[in-house]
Parts: C-alpha cells; sequence; structure tokens
C-alpha cells in the first residue's frame, strides 16, 4: 500500500492507495466503529456496482449502515439535494458521532464533504473516490461545496476528511470520457508543480490505451498533499491547483456541466491560461507549444462558439475576482506557477478566440 500524509497537526490524515484496498475498508476501518450510524453517500450506479456490496460487508462487520443516493451529475450539487440528503440523515437518526463514507466522484465528494461539515456542526467522514478526476484531485484537500444557478462552488467550506482511501481497480468501469477529464486534471500537476512529471505525462498521453494510471496517481497524490500540508486555507500557495480553473469552470457554466466534465473544461481553461502566460512573456514558444500540443492529445469535445462577454460575466462571478481584479494563475515556465493579479479582460477575450 502507498500512503502519503496530510500533515494538518492534530486533522492529519493519510492518502491510502491500493488496488482492491475497497474490499479491506470494514478493517481499515474498524478502530472508529463504535455502533454509530455509518452513512454511504453516493450514486445510484456506484452503489450498484461497488456500494452495495461495500454496505453488505460493513454490515457483516456490525456497522449500523445505511445509504443516501444523489442524482448524477452536477444535478446533485444543488440545495435541494442537499436538504434532501440532510432529512434522510435526520430520518436515519443519525447523530454528532455519525461519520459519512464519500463512495463517488467529485461531486459526490463535494456534496459528502458539505453535508459532513454541517451537519450537526460537523461530523466525520471519508473519501473513497471512485473516478480519476477524484482520485488525483478532489478527494484530497478538503474542499466541499454545491452550487448555485450564479455560479460553481460559492457555497462551501473547507472540511478535511479522517481518511482517503484510493483503489485503482475502481478505475476499470470508467467510461473514457471520465478517464479524458482526469487525465485533464494530471496534465495540471506536471505543468505547474513538476517539469519532469509534465514530461513523462507529455509522452504518456501519445498511447491513451498504456497509460500508467496507477504511477501517475501517486504522483499527483503525493503533490497535493505537500501543497494543502502548507497552505490549506488557501492563502497563498494552494491557489496554484487553479490553473485553468477560472475559464474551465465557465465554460462548464456555459455549456452545462453534464455536456462537459470538469477536466474537459480544465484542459480547454489551462490552453487559455497558457495563452496568458506567453503573450506575458511568462513562458517562452516553444513550452507554450508543448504544453498546448500535450493537451491538445486528448480527444476533448469541440466547444461551440464562444460569446466573450457571456464568459466574462461567468469569470467575474468567480471566487478569484476579487475587489474588481481577476486573481489569475500563470506558468512562469512548465513546473512552476504563480498567482498574477490583474489581468486584462481583452486579454481573457484574445485567450477565449484561440480555443
Amino acid at each position: 500500500m502507498k500512503k502519503y500524509t496530510v500533515e494538518l497537526k492534530q486533522r492529519s490524515y493519510d492518502i491510502n492507495i491500493k488496488p482492491g484496498i475497497i474490499k479491506e475498508l470494514p478493517l481499515l476501518l474498524s478502530e472508529y466503529n463504535e455502533n454509530q450510524k455509518w452513512i454511504i453517500i453516493s450514486q445510484h450506479k456506484i452503489m450498484e456496482l461497488f456500494g452495495y456490496e461495500l454496505e453488505q460487508k460493513l454490515k457483516l462487520n456490525n456497522f449500523n449502515c445505511f445509504n443516501i443516493t444523489l442524482p448524477n451529475g452536477e444535478a446533485a450539487k444543488s440545495i435541494n439535494e442537499y436538504n434532501r440528503a440532510i432529512e434522510q440523515m435526520i430520518d436515519f437518526e443519525c447523530d454528532r458521532k455519525s461519520i459519512i463514507i464519500a463512495l463517488g466522484g467529485g461531486v459526490v465528494g463535494d456534496v459528502s464533504g458539505f453535508i459532513a461539515s454541517t451537519f450537526m456542526r460537523g461530523i466525520n467522514y471519508f473519501q473513497v473516490p471512485t473516478t480519476l478526476l477524484s482520485m488525483v484531485d478532489s478527494s484530497i484537500g478538503g474542499k466541499t461545496g454545491i452550487n448555485i444557478p450564479q455560479g460553481k462552488n460559492l457555497v462551501g467550506t473547507i472540511y478535511q476528511p479522517k481518511g482517503v482511501f484510493i483503489d485503482q481497480d475502481l478505475l476499470k468501469t470508467l467510461p473514457a470520457e471520465e478517464v479524458i477529464s482526469g487525465l485533464g486534471e494530471i496534465i495540471k500537476y506536471g505543468a505547474i508543480l513538476d517539469s519532469h512529471f509534465f514530461n513523462n505525462i507529455s509522452n504518456w498521453v501519445q498511447d491513451l490505451p498504456n497509460f500508467p494510471f496507477a504511477e501517475a496517481i501517486e504522483k499527483c497524490c503525493k503533490l497535493k498533499a505537500d501543497i494543502v500540508s502548507r497552505d490549506e486555507l488557501d492563502n497563498n500557495l494552494r491557489a496554484i491547483l487553479n490553473f485553468g480553473h477560472t475559464i474551465g469552470h465557465a465554460l462548464e457554466l456555459k455549456f452545462g456541466f453534464n455536456k462537459l466534465k470538469h477536466g474537459e473544461a480544465v484542459a480547454y481553461g489551462m490552453l487559455s491560461a497558457s495563452y496568458v502566460s506567453h503573450k506575458l512573456k511568462k513562458i517562452d514558444k516553444n513550452q507554450y507549444k508543448l504544453l498546448n500540443d500535450t493537451i491538445k492529445s486528448l480527444p476533448l469535445p469541440k466547444l461551440k462558439k464562444l460569446d466573450s462577454n457571456e464568459i466574462l460575466t461567468f469569470i467575474k462571478r468567480d471566487k478569484k475576482y476579487i475587489k474588481g481584479k481577476l486573481n489569475y494563475i500563470t506558468l512562469k515556465r512548465i513546473g512552476e506557477a504563480e498567482i498574477t493579479a490583474g489581468i486584462q479582460d481583452n486579454l481573457i477575450v484574445e485567450s477565449l478566440n484561440k480555443l
């Protein structure tokens, strides 16, 4: 088993990575079992694939276990679904000792973490990610949230899990678009933090059927654990993890969360951010081309013609738009990113026109 620790003093926790680890959860979680209510929060398809078997195994090992299912896609990240889940937890007679297991992708993890952070002012939860994107990114770091019509993740908390359990075997059930979505985030980690890793990724994406997912997952987890350990509350360093996300979130709002996967939107956002970085003379022509060629190796969905003013409206609702200025993540070079304040609208429009 590979293990990386998010170092947060008394709130530290481990990221545990092992094929088949989901089958070991009754044993691994046994030290926390004190006959309280355990709630698996997931989605119907995931429950059919892994969840009902996990629930049964937990029950056979004396866990008092129930499940709550959310709708598919970003529709789950709504105030109404949050309310419905809270009502079910009350019906199950959950209390402050109850524990949530978030079994799913980034949507399930975000909602489950937000429920855990707010139910009775905070209960424990564990992340068991089932998508590539959630394994390398969203299950780690404690960012939780739900969406409102005005924007993505505008209501949320930073609330750390008690642990993360990553089972690479679960990737075998993923549809192709979910794999591509996860690859978008993997490229991000190399681009902002590790040039050697990026060069490996650039080679690996040329042969997607043989992409070494296990190696990439471990590297991303290690990188993110280090970032969160150094800047849990997103005050400075952690912000670089938003590379590609400003435009990415706006594109998700424009095209709909179910038509453009998060990692696909981030990939387009990185194309935009790389253009901005190049125009500001932060990266040279060769690095700009290498990053673009790597991203464009992914079979991304085609975007319809963009209305730049509409996209700018979405951007100005983003959490990174502060006091009328956009804090935008740019590259100093491949493998190193920084926050650049005051990016002009016309430069953003130019970058959108390149997509």
